[in-house]
């Protein structure tokens, strides 16, 4: 991405605060004016002085153009200062809105997207996250940059070299000719750091997927004493991203090095040429100085190029990765405009296929009816696909090929908030919120009442357990246990009340007299309403009035527990393990 496309890109984040860039933009150029009046009256000073001393007078005569020269540089600085102060305002508060607005279109844009975006390589978590931040303070920064400084410098540039060419054609062609080459040797250095910078925005992304990583799975680490390779894993990265910085900064010291030394020829090429011109009787005294200071207002922009071309190079390699997320149209979430009165529930899969962004094939020609008002069960291995069919029945995921029908209606053509507002998901791990329990459990439905709220909570068993906390339902949810956490989640899903539930291992982190009270809970709910269950407990399974059992993608039975146990097939090794690892007969003898 360009210097160009970048700005085409940020212009209608800045067109809202166009009030902002006029109150700057007036204030620069009265900045740039205000920067050329020491010039402008250090050459006439010294003139004057010139001509009082060639004339044999002293200080008493020179008095009054002490006192002069006093007003207006003082004069020049106070207004410099209440300009200065109001561009540096102007610009701050533009970059500060842009920031917001930023970040506020690429989480509007990312909560649009379908799961694929999220689950494919590259946008892991850490990933993304560094992305966003670094993209938004890399370009509000650019934006601050070009309207507090470079404009500014370039503007009184400008005007100084036009001064310069006004007073002498040969002086200015000298300043002239010495910015293209500034401007050259600065290019050069661009594209030379340019790859280096683009490997610093990977270790960064990397190193922030890391850390998040090893937060998120502290547990597993001490539990097997892993800290010394998680260490070196981190030292490793870090090593590869101070070699880096290294050979980034020992490049960019050394094209420093050389634009100084144009700079200073540039300087040493005026001072020669001015002293000739006085010595020649073209110029005043007074010249040498006003055209050493033009020169330097005409460099100073030259001088803050390799900075400035940093801050660009920086919003060249993280714009491009944040406005790949703001432009990734095709991620944009699919959803049909159909929206009937009443949802019965009978889902048709016919011959789906469905292969993960990673590439793993999930399911191969699955076909299933689901019927309304009944609880299907879901059984097999690890990897069978049990999950991922959940997952296109709520349009997480369209499936490669094959169709999946609703009521008789593909469910592409369903309205998406529509269909996931009449379905109810618990998964095995759910999500708990920052804030309090009763808004973890309204999240189900956030016009439900407090009352509507404890019912919930009732209903999941965790009332009691509630009430006993000192704040109650204001206490933070995410001090809860594991557990505890799940009959939130289940709160949830009784609150929402939807005409299908989907089930994904709802017990799973459980102890066993939470078990059964969930489980009559939902035994309660089930009834009228489209029920997917996928779990591993015999009692769920059994109570399930048509049962699915799948094997590596692909349907191996089907239908009641007595048919598919009959079959000999997937569903009986599954029934009967978990038969034996439950106990069954010894437990069946402590019943008697």
């Amino acid at each position: 991405m360009s210097g160009l496309q970048i700005f085409k890109n940020i212009i209608p984040y800045v067109r809202p605060y166009r009030w902002l860039v006029v109150g700057t933009l007036t204030l620069t150029l009265i900045h740039s004016l205000a920067a050329q009046v020491n010039a402008i009256v250090l050459q006439d000073t010294v003139n004057r002085i010139n001509a009082l001393v060639q004339a044999g007078k002293g200080f008493r005569e020179g008095t009054s153009i002490l006192l002069w020269i006093s007003i207006i540089l003082l004069g020049k600085e106070i207004v410099s200062a209440f300009v200065t102060f109001g561009q540096r305002y102007f610009g701050e508060r533009l970059r500060i809105l842009i920031s917001q607005d930023l970040a506020q279109t690429i989480i509007e844009r990312m909560l649009t997207y379908r799961m694929a975006f999220f689950t494919r390589s590259g946008n892991e978590p850490g990933k993304l996250q560094t992305r966003i931040d670094r993209g938004v303070e890399s370009m509000t920064r650019m934006v601050q940059l070009f309207f507090i400084e470079i404009l500014p410098l370039f503007v009184s540039a400008i005007l100084a070299l036009g001064l310069m060419f006004q007073a002498n054609v040969w002086v200015g062609l000298t300043a002239l000719f010495i910015v293209p080459i500034y401007f050259f040797i600065t290019y050069r250095q661009s594209c030379k750091l340019r790859g280096w910078r683009e490997n610093h925005r990977h270790y960064r992304e990397a190193k922030s997927h890391g850390i998040m990583n090893i937060l998120e799975s502290i547990n597993v680490i001490k539990s097997f004493n892993r800290e010394q390779i998680e260490g070196e894993k981190q030292l490793s990265l870090q090593k590869q991203i101070t070699d880096n910085q290294l050979q980034t900064r020992k490049t960019a010291f050394y094209f420093d090095a050389l634009k100084t030394f144009v700079e200073q020829v540039g300087v040493v090429l005026i001072i020669i040429l001015t002293a000739f011109l006085v010595l020649s009787g073209q110029m005043t005294i007074g010249a040498i100085m006003y055209h050493i200071m033009l020169f330097n207002n005409v460099s100073a922009p030259v001088r803050q190029l390799h900075r400035i071309y940093d801050e660009v190079n920086d919003a060249l390699v993280y714009s491009e990765g944040f406005f790949e997320i703001v432009h990734a149209a095709d991620e944009v979430e699919s959803t049909g405009t159909y929206r009937p009165d009443h949802i019965h529930g009978t889902f048709e899969l016919r011959n789906v296929d469905f292969t993960y962004p990673t590439g793993t094939k999930a399911l191969h020609g699955v076909t299933m009816t689901i019927e309304s008002g009944k609880i299907t069960a879901l059984v097999g291995l690890s990897g069978a696909g049990k999950s991922t069919i959940v997952n296109l029945l709520d349009k997480f995921y369209t499936p490669d090929s094959g169709q999946i029908l609703l009521d008789g209606v593909d469910l592409c053509a369903y309205d998406t908030q529509f269909l996931r507002d009449n379905i109810g998901l618990v998964l095995q791990k759910n999500h708990i919120f920052d804030g309090s329990i009763e808004e973890n459990i309204r999240y189900g439905n956030p016009a439900a009442t407090h009352t509507d709220v404890v019912e919930a909570a009732k209903k999941a068993y965790i009332y009691e357990q509630i009430m006993e906390l000192p704040r109650g339902f204001e206490s933070p949810a995410t001090q809860l246990s594991g557990g505890q956490q799940q009959r939130i989640a289940i709160a949830r899903m009784f609150i929402k009340n939807p005409p299908i539930i989907f089930l994904d291992e709802p017990t799973a982190s459980l102890d066993a007299i939470a078990t059964e009270q969930i489980k009559n809970s939902i035994d309660a709910i089930k009834k009228d309403r489209t029920v997917i269950i996928i779990s591993h407990s015999l009692s769920q399974i059994i109570d399930s009035e048509t049962i699915y059992s799948l094997e590596q993608g692909r349907v191996c039975e089907h239908g009641t527990h007595e048919e598919c146990y009959d079959q000999n097939g997937v569903y009986r090794r599954i029934f009967d393990a978990s038969a034996r690892s439950l106990n069954i007969e010894k437990i069946a003898k402590t019943m008697e």
